[in-house]
């Protein structure tokens, strides 16, 4: 491609990518394709012959559009703004066509030097202090482009564990590094980003995350806390990290309160991470925000967020730079040149070598809107995200969930998680809007960001719309759910019941045998005895209350009164079918003789069971007549 067809395909490609933007909202936001998809559609080697650009562009949109997820999509909520605009892309081109590796001052001079001035624009406007500004006279911090927020959190805790290692050696000048390493500690929030912990994993330092309070904001009594009981272990805090404008629900850490009490650690470094509020704080209405970063000894936000810059654009500002590149200088021969005492070299202010020309694009979107027409772009996303908060207040099924001060909005259905796992997961598999979910105060949320650079009121209502139509539909199928379960749950119950009852009826013949409920055995309430013809005294009594004595079986009864040591108990008996019980009771000539005969089924003075289909049951005499003066037989049962 010669710069003849470059001028050409330029075109085409800023044209395809204006109709692309234009026409997103015929697109769905997600893609619906499963992993591996691509694998399937493309060779499985790169071509050795070159390819017309015709064939290239007619892949990109019938193989690589559809496994786009369309962050610029109007109904794209998701996580936060990714940052783009004209003039953005317009710059970024321009540095791809310079392509030059600014890792140091002659390396690249503009590329150094434009950057240390946009970051002073930008640090003024946000409202930064003035030791945080490069070109200030006495300062000796300054700013630096990252690649990302995550970068900016690692190279801050390298810094801080290389300030806190030097300082302990002074101490303990015999005492091995690796030692002294073991003994950091860092701290940061529950609702502090990821980052943080990949940060310490990297750094080989502890971290200890703490528990916000009720609004998802680190407290300065929590951190204390923290700090003296690890203290008192032998561990050394050295590093804290604070977040305004968590991920989660847009919290807010107390850095103002935290930063008086970290006046007793002055050894500790105290880092903002402010990855998407930080670009908020160039509107003057919301500078209060950030109240006490006076006290902080670096701080970051993102432009690629929000401030229509395209990614990669993190900016890291620092109270000290010689603290910062103390912890990263490595300077070979090679890189070495005649202005490295008097000019930035911000190789050494970061991980890699290598480095972008990014402060272009950021100049160009600075320049091209002016603050007053980001502010105007930061103030219109904010009212969207307050429209939005209102549709949800209006709807009694729905609440909010966190404090909505800027962009973000976290809602639920009221009711369990699970449910509104079912919503959320039904509208990102429609593909109408899509939006993620978040954990606040243990509760599972769901997040709603304005995130579209020309967003309107109709995509808020759109997606509303949606929302409230899934949700309908699913609190529907859930009240439809419920009525299924209380059925089933019925169904289980009477087949239970039923299973009691044969469990019952087969042991109990009040169950079985209907005559007998119906004969309904009149219960004597007064207790009487009846004396036998061997002395052995029948009681028998009403049971009192339920559980008053306890009772066995008759059967189990006979077992006992006829062990060679008499009854042990003056145990009651219980006939099943009866609602009587019966006591059996020594006689006092028995007691006296040690007698140990008892009543026995077969025995002479026994007591034997009569059943009647048609009467109550009563207790006969072997010798004697039944009831109906019947002879009792001479086997010891009645006929």
């Amino acid at each position: 491609m010669d710069s003849r067809e470059f001028r050409r395909r330029g075109t085409e490609m800023v044209e395809y990518i204006c109709n692309y933007l234009e026409t997103l909202e015929q697109r769905r936001v997600t893609p619906s394709v499963e992993p591996g998809y691509l694998r399937h559609l493309l060779p499985g080697e790169a071509p050795e012959d070159p390819e017309p650009w015709e064939k290239i562009m007619e892949d990109v949109e019938s193989k690589i559009m559809p496994g786009v997820t369309h962050w610029q999509h109007p109904r794209f909520h998701a996580y936060f703004p990714s940052g783009n605009s004209f003039p953005s892309i317009l710059g970024d081109m321009l540095s791809d066509g310079i392509g030059c590796i600014g890792f140091s001052w002659a390396a690249s001079p503009a590329c150094t030097e434009l950057e240390t001035i946009v970051l002073d624009w930008l640090g003024k406007a946000i409202g930064l202090p003035d030791h945080f500004l490069a070109l200030k006279p006495g300062s000796k911090g300054g700013g630096v482009i990252q690649t990302s927020a995550s970068e900016c959190v690692l190279v801050t805790m390298l810094a801080a564990r290389a300030q806190a290692i030097k300082y302990l050696k002074q101490q303990h000048p015999f005492v091995e590094e690796g030692h002294l390493l073991s003994k950091l500690m860092a701290y940061c929030s529950k609702e502090a980003h990821s980052c943080v912990e990949k940060a310490a994993m990297i750094c080989f330092v502890k971290l200890r995350i703490l528990e916000p309070d009720e609004n998802c904001s680190l407290r300065a009594d929590t951190l204390v806390k923290a700090m003296e009981e690890d203290e008192q272990q032998g561990l050394i805090p050295f590093f804290v990290s604070t977040t305004l404008g968590t991920t989660g629900s847009c919290a807010f850490d107390d850095i103002n309160e935290i930063g008086e009490a970290l006046q007793r650690f002055p050894s500790v470094w105290l880092h903002v991470d402010a990855a998407y509020a930080g670009n908020s704080f160039i509107c003057p209405e919301l500078k209060y925000l950030l109240k006490g970063i006076d006290y902080a000894d670096s701080f970051n936000t993102n432009p690629n967020k929000w401030l229509l810059t395209n990614f990669d654009c993190s900016t890291l500002w620092v109270r000290d730079r010689i603290r910062l590149t103390s912890a990263l200088v490595v300077d070979p021969l090679y890189l070495k040149h005649g202005y490295s005492d008097s000019a930035i070299d911000y190789r050494h202010w970061g991980v890699p070598l290598s480095r972008r020309f990014r402060s272009l694009k950021l100049w160009f979107v600075l320049r091209s809107y002016g603050i007053t027409g980001l502010q105007n772009y930061i103030r219109h996303h904010i009212d969207l995200a307050k429209r939005f908060e209102r549709l949800v207040l209006k709807d009694n099924r729905f609440e909010v969930c966190n404090d909505v001060k800027l962009g973000l909005v976290c809602f639920r259905l009221k009711g369990s998680d699970r449910i509104n796992e079912k919503l959320l997961s039904s509208i990102n598999a429609s593909g109408k809007i899509h939006m993620v979910p978040a954990s606040v105060n243990e509760r599972y949320v769901i997040r709603f960001c304005a995130t579209a650079q020309n967003a309107m009121v109709e995509d808020i209502d759109f997606a509303w719309d949606v929302i409230t139509d899934f949700a309908a539909e699913i609190l529907e199928k859930e009240q439809a759910d419920e009525v299924t379960e209380i059925v089933d749950r019925r169904k289980t119950h009477t087949l239970a019941q039923k299973r009691s009852f044969f469990v019952r009826m087969v042991s109990d013949p009040k169950i079985y045998n209907p005559a007998i409920n119906k004969a309904q055995t009149p219960r004597i309430s007064t207790e009487g005895t009846s004396p036998s013809t061997d002395g052995t005294v029948v009681t028998v009594q009403s049971p009192k209350t339920p559980g008053s004595a306890s009772w066995i079986s008759w059967p189990l009864a006979f077992l006992f009164a006829n062990s060679d040591d008499g009854p042990k108990n003056d145990m009651p008996l219980r006939f099943r079918h009866l609602d009587t019980m019966v006591r059996l009771s020594a006689s006092r000539r028995n007691s006296a003789t040690g007698g140990g005969s008892s009543p026995s089924p077969e025995g002479e003075n026994g007591i034997v069971l009569a059943k009647s289909p048609k009467r109550s049951p009563l207790m006969v005499r072997r010798r004697g007549t039944s009831p109906s003066n019947q002879p009792s037989t001479g086997n010891g049962s009645t006929k």
